[in-house]
């Protein structure tokens, strides 16, 4: 099994990571392997909705979302760390969110995601909930921890302090992990949910 870390953070080695590596490490005692991509530092435009993707199967701009994609099709488990910057996500990672889930034609069902999100103060549940919207439009169950997945401080060291903050992080993947493992016994005995083919409903008429 295998979980994909996207850290959103453009400093690859502060809070966010500390609670990505917190993570990182309950995977590795669960036999889960992981792979972390830092984009934060990135430079990804927006996407653009030229519809490209549709008919080539990858973005027209071939940068870090195209090399990620396979990554994230042949993850289990995918897992998004931002800080916070005004309530919401890093724009650079929301950029790349918004063209890889929308450039990727593969079928996300039942793939787990998770959000875990880093500031100093406030603004976490707001980003915390944007988040888990990739997730929740792509059929994927999104796993939960004993409270929302935050962390606080300002950096690493910080970070590391907050005891509830690196505890969550760690029921966090425990709870992931099992979700992934008990997804993966459901499809061997069921299958995955049958589909509906796709109503779109447009409000103008």
């Amino acid at each position: 099994m295998k979980v994909l870390l996207i850290n959103g953070s453009p400093h690859a080695n502060e809070s966010t990571y500390t609670a990505l590596h917190e993570m990182e490490k309950v995977f590795e005692e669960n036999g889960i392997e992981t792979q972390l991509i830092h984009i934060g530092k990135d430079a990804v435009r927006g996407c653009i909705a030229c519809g490209s993707c549709r008919k080539t199967g990858k973005c027209a701009f071939d940068d870090a979302v195209n090399a990620s994609a396979e990554a994230f099709r042949e993850c289990d488990g995918i897992v998004v760390g931002s800080p916070v910057y005004y309530a919401s996500a890093n724009a650079t990672l929301v950029a790349f969110l918004d063209r890889l889930f929308y450039s990727t034609g593969f079928d996300k069902t039942m793939k787990v995601g998770a959000s875990v999100v880093s500031a100093r103060r406030g603004g976490l549940s707001a980003t915390f909930d944007e988040l888990n919207k990739y997730f929740t439009i792509s059929g994927m169950p999104v796993a939960s921890s004993q409270y929302w997945n935050s962390i606080h401080g300002n950096n690493a060291g910080e970070a590391v302090q907050d005891g509830e903050g690196m505890q969550i992080m760690r029921t966090l993947a425990r709870n992931m992990a099992f979700l992934m493992k008990s997804i993966a016994l459901g499809k061997e005995a069921y299958g995955l949910p049958e589909k509906e083919e796709r109503i779109g409903t447009n409000f103008i008429r």
